[in-house]
């Protein structure tokens, strides 16, 4: 006797409810640790994008106006129902994406303060006044809110990036599309529902699922106001070129390619501890992973030694088990990916420290694994140097000072996220002055700035002007109006002139 499995369906979230919509094709959503086919999705069609833009139109033109002390209310309701479900949220994260769950809680976490920074966004959005700047003149400013934003959204973060993002715009009164990754879509779908719960009105916050074709069609959209990004470079820039092209405001953040220094004077247990978290957590699927350490002298065999014990000790096993420090990778492509450049270096003449291409997870063979794996002696014009790996791989650069470690980290067309270990303040603000990079780490190896202040690179990792939540978010989704005002006595003359108004 045949059993048959229905798998469930991942519907889109459009005005206020889970539909179907009008598309008619699906995509498999896999569970990474085993390979297997976990639900289907829906994929939106350009009926299904319209109906979701109109809905946000509509939406926007109302909760703009909104009071700040309503919209408030339900940002603070939202923090207590996102903090409420971490445990589902994190369950949802592992399942589709594969990193362990306290990786999973920890992204919600980031995703929070975001949401706590959003609360107050009545003093956030406080104007300026200038009285009696001519006679009975006073000149105010204030900012409005775009309209329609959407946030195109990576499978690295499926909480914490869209909660970088929808907070900020709706609390500035947007209303806010946003079009996930098709790899790990359950937990985005879960966040609408959240929305709902806590009072949002229906079409201020939707999530459309989707392709290239539904990418575009948001880039292109004439009621589409702003877009949000983040991925990788060649698709931020795309983004940026399209969506610009059309008149819309756009941050979009690319790639990295993160490096650490290691000086001489470091604490080398602490770097390794910290090198070793960076590279390998979260299978190295960071946009802030550290995936080149920088040995500077005599620090470089013994913190590649250090490294390498780390590495062999951690555990790679199924997210869901309570002592996995490491899960999968998001895809068969990805895998394939990692090892072709980690062979690539072997074959230009690296060094394999730790090798974890042929990994396997017992009773989970058919899993997406890559070990954890530590390449030294790799030059500048390897594929493991050049290009951005995604994957839980450190390469070991070897330098003979710090003033070639920052020469080398300026020479890199990234400019993400940065680190140096060392005990030395003079390295340590001689660094932070001459790195270019937009985020720097003194003995913190993930500088993700906290909430109350703004994410994001330079370089190749930026295109567009603004960083993402934070202050700068704020100014992203707003912009300024400035009023000239003037009341006269009815009995006043009113000094009207044909030249220019001066005071």
């Amino acid at each position: 006797m045949s059993t048959t499995t229905t798998l469930t369906t991942i519907h889109h979230f459009i005005n206020g409810a889970e539909t179907t919509g009008e598309g008619d094709r699906t995509q498999p959503v896999y569970n990474p640790a085993t390979g297997q086919v976990a639900a289907e999705l829906r994929l939106a069609n350009e009926a299904d994008l319209n109906t979701t833009v109109a809905a946000a139109r509509k939406a926007a033109d109302s909760w703009g106006d909104i009071s700040l002390a309503k919209r408030t209310a339900v940002l603070f309701k939202f923090r207590e129902l996102v903090a409420a479900h971490v445990d589902e949220l994190a369950e949802l994260i592992t399942a589709e994406h594969g990193k362990v769950l306290s990786d999973a809680k920890g992204e919600i976490g980031r995703g929070l303060e975001v949401i706590e920074f959003a609360c107050g966004i009545p003093q956030l959005l406080k104007g300026d006044y200038s009285d009696q700047v001519s006679t009975g003149i006073d000149v105010f400013s204030f900012r409005e809110p775009l309209g329609v934003v959407a946030g195109i959204t990576p499978f690295n973060f499926p909480v914490m990036v869209p909660l970088w993002m929808a907070p900020m715009a709706i609390a500035t009164g947007n209303a806010f599309i946003l079009k996930p990754s098709e790899r790990d879509p359950s937990a985005p779908m879960l966040l609408a529902k959240l929305w709902k719960q806590a009072g949002l009105p229906d079409g201020v916050f939707q999530v459309l699922h989707g392709g290239k074709e539904t990418v575009d069609g948001l880039l292109t959209h004439p009621d589409v106001d702003g877009i949000s990004f983040v991925g990788s470079t060649p698709i931020a820039q795309y983004v940026h070129e399209t969506a610009t092209k059309q008149g819309k405001r756009v941050q979009a953040l690319g790639g990295a390619k993160n490096h650490a220094i290691v000086m001489p004077d470091a604490d080398l247990d602490n770097a390794a501890d910290h090198l070793a978290a960076a590279a390998f957590g979260s299978a190295g699927e960071r946009c802030m992973a550290i995936s080149v350490a920088v040995a500077v002298g005599d620090a470089a065999d013994l913190i590649v030694k250090k490294v390498e014990e780390r590495a062999l000790a951690i555990k790679v096993k199924n997210g869901t088990e309570p002592d996995a420090d490491m899960g999968p990778v998001i895809t068969p492509a990805s895998k394939e990916r990692i090892v072709k450049i980690v062979t690539e270096a072997e074959t230009a003449g690296a060094a394999m420290v730790v090798d974890g291409r042929d990994l396997v997870v017992p009773g989970h063979e058919e899993g997406f694994w890559v070990g954890p794996t530590v390449i030294d002696h790799v030059s500048t014009e390897m594929t493991a140097y050049t290009e951005e790996i995604f994957g839980p791989v450190l390469v070991v650069v070897r330098v003979e000072d710090l003033e070639a470690g920052i020469k080398l980290i300026n020479s890199n067309p990234y400019g993400n996220g940065t680190a140096i270990f060392t005990s030395s303040g003079a390295n340590a603000r001689k660094f932070q002055r001459s790195v270019t990079v937009g985020m720097v780490g003194i003995n913190v190896p993930l500088p993700v700035p906290v909430a109350y202040h703004s994410f994001g690179g330079w370089k190749n990792s930026l295109f567009g002007d603004k960083h993402i939540y934070g202050p700068e978010g704020v100014s992203f989704y707003t912009r300024g109006k400035v009023i000239t005002s003037r009341w006269p006595e009815p009995t006043h003359v009113s000094g009207a002139s044909y030249n220019f108004p001066s005071n």
